[in-house]
């Protein structure tokens, strides 16, 4: 099965079945819309990501090699010189010396090690998977074959494509704030300063930066930046929307734009895909890198977002507080909703770290709230078992139980209804009806996590990512992000991470250590 887009597949499943549509679709995720209590089946919406390739005969014995030929195509890294006539020069970065070089001859010294060459590569799976029912399992074909598939390693080159001294570079950062975006803004500056960059201007409030008059530019340098990674939020501003492509890539030309630095998540990537494209269709000489910025830790192929380690210990306040209350309650049910649309990531992480969550609620594994297999059952139990309980919900799950809505944010993003407050009253009705007291705390710290400062393992995160998006821009390469694969420092077509959201993959081993945690049943 080929697919070209993201495609709904519609169908009934009974309850622990496996989708038979999502075999060998990397990102397939089955999704409950409305179950059926009696007969126990769920009616099934798959989204599928786009794989783009080739459509396999497993029987071929040369399969294998189609495969690796097509991924090598869909992961190479777009270039300038892919559309324009550009010659490369010998990099002026160094950190042998204070200041960038100059007059290089391109006779670097040999022995010293500091470069990436262009054919590194990292692996992006690294599991050999033995059978497909394994935890998991990501097979191509029915017999977890394993195949190679390499993608490019990030960091700097040799070989530069942008005379420093002439650069003009700008920053962007866009949709909702993210813990670290001053410390990535920050890190872009210094290293396009090593390199011998000296102008270097901040795009104000995301992409309506570029076609509002009374936003200016920020002139940004090493004394602008020096501290605003000690503060949350974005030193330039935030917005969402505002993605006019051809207003936004005539203001680049007009502002004289050499690269630009697009710090955002799933839909601001896609948003620099059509700039980089456009620019692409007028053969301009601009480079467009992205940096992943998200909380919810959703971005395909990548391990780990920055924003996302902050936002889980910042939950973990949330959930203490509500962990005490419940605890010092007679009869305490402590609920916490933490952010996540569609991944439950920061919910399951927040519930593993905190090891006194009872119900952990995601998005990607459907629950019911009545009947003996229900979540209020369970909390029944817990009550006279235990005592009390605590709750921790992603704002994305439920939905099913919830009345949609089809408005959408200033992103195209679909308003959700609140779980959160539909737990809290469904669970005080449920024990005022079966005449049991409880004593519900509902705490809603969505937006308190996502702007306080990085901590130290997102700091050096958002260091690197933001020194690999400048070595990327220089090193020629456009239409790229930069992330971690498998503890790697890797490039990545913006094409291919877009495709899909990433999503917790109910049959991993991690939403199984959460469910040992937590200790709950299965809500079906």
């Amino acid at each position: 099965m080929a697919l070209k887009s993201p495609v709904d597949f519609a169908g009934s499943i009974t309850s622990g079945q496996k989708d038979p549509c999502c075999f060998g679709v990397p990102g397939c995720n089955p999704r409950c819309v409305r179950y059926n209590k009696k007969s126990r089946t769920c009616r099934l919406v798959t989204r599928a990501i786009s794989v783009d390739r080739p459509q396999l005969d497993f029987s071929n014995s040369d399969w294998k090699k189609q495969f690796q030929e097509d991924f090598d195509r869909r992961f190479s890294l777009p270039h300038l010189k892919d559309v324009i006539d550009v010659e490369p020069r010998p990099t002026t970065f160094s950190l042998k010396s204070r200041t960038p070089l100059e007059n290089v001859n391109g006779s670097m010294q040999g022995s010293w090690n500091g470069y990436v060459n262009d054919d590194d590569r990292a692996l992006l799976k690294v599991i050999k998977f033995a059978s497909p029912t394994s935890a998991g399992a990501d097979c191509i074909d029915p017999d977890c074959s394993w195949v190679e598939q390499w993608v490019h390693r990030a960091g700097p080159r040799k070989q530069i494509y942008f005379e420093p001294q002439y650069v003009k570079a700008g920053i962007v950062t866009c949709g909702g704030l993210c813990p670290g975006l001053n410390d990535v803004i920050r890190q872009i500056v210094l290293t396009l300063e090593k390199y011998g960059v000296k102008n270097i201007v901040g795009i104000q409030h995301g992409f309506r930066g570029f076609f509002e008059d009374h936003l200016a530019e920020v002139p940004l340098n090493r004394q602008v930046v020096q501290n605003i990674n000690l503060a949350g939020g974005s030193f330039l501003g935030v917005s969402r929307g505002g993605t006019n492509i051809s207003d936004i890539v005539d203001s680049i030309q007009a502002r004289r734009l050499d690269m630009l630095f697009v710090l955002g998540g799933n839909g601001t990537h896609a948003g620099a895909n059509l700039i980089h494209e456009e620019c692409r269709k007028r053969k301009l000489k601009v480079s467009i890198v992205g940096v992943p910025k998200t909380i919810d830790n959703d971005i395909l192929l990548m391990d780990k977002t920055f924003g996302f380690d902050t936002a889980v210990e910042a939950a973990q306040r949330a959930i203490n507080s509500a962990y005490i209350e419940a605890h010092s309650a007679f009869h305490g049910i402590g609920l916490v909703k933490l952010m996540g649309r569609s991944s439950g990531f920061i919910t399951m992480h927040a519930s593993l770290s905190s090891g006194q969550v009872d119900i952990c609620l995601i998005p990607e594994v459907p629950f019911t709230l009545d009947g003996p297999n229900g979540v209020l059952q369970h909390l029944e139990h817990l009550i006279e078992t235990k005592g009390f309980a605590l709750i921790c919900v992603a704002e994305g799950a439920g939905q099913e139980h919830l009345q949609q809505s089809n408005a959408t944010d200033a992103s195209g993003n679909m308003i959700l209804g609140d779980i959160g407050v539909h737990l809290h009253q469904k669970i005080k009705a449920h024990f005022k009806e079966i005449g049991v007291h409880s004593d519900v705390k509902y705490i809603d710290p969505t937006y308190m996590v996502r702007a306080v400062r990085a901590n130290a393992s997102d700091a050096i995160l958002c260091t690197v990512l933001g020194q690999n998006a400048v070595h990327g821009a220089f090193a020629g390469f456009s239409g790229i992000t930069t992330g971690i694969c498998n503890t790697h420092n890797v490039y990545l077509p913006i094409s291919e991470v877009i495709k899909s959201t990433r999503f917790v993959d109910p049959n991993s081993r991690m939403w199984h250590r959460c469910l040992t945690s937590t200790g709950q049943p299965d809500f079906h």
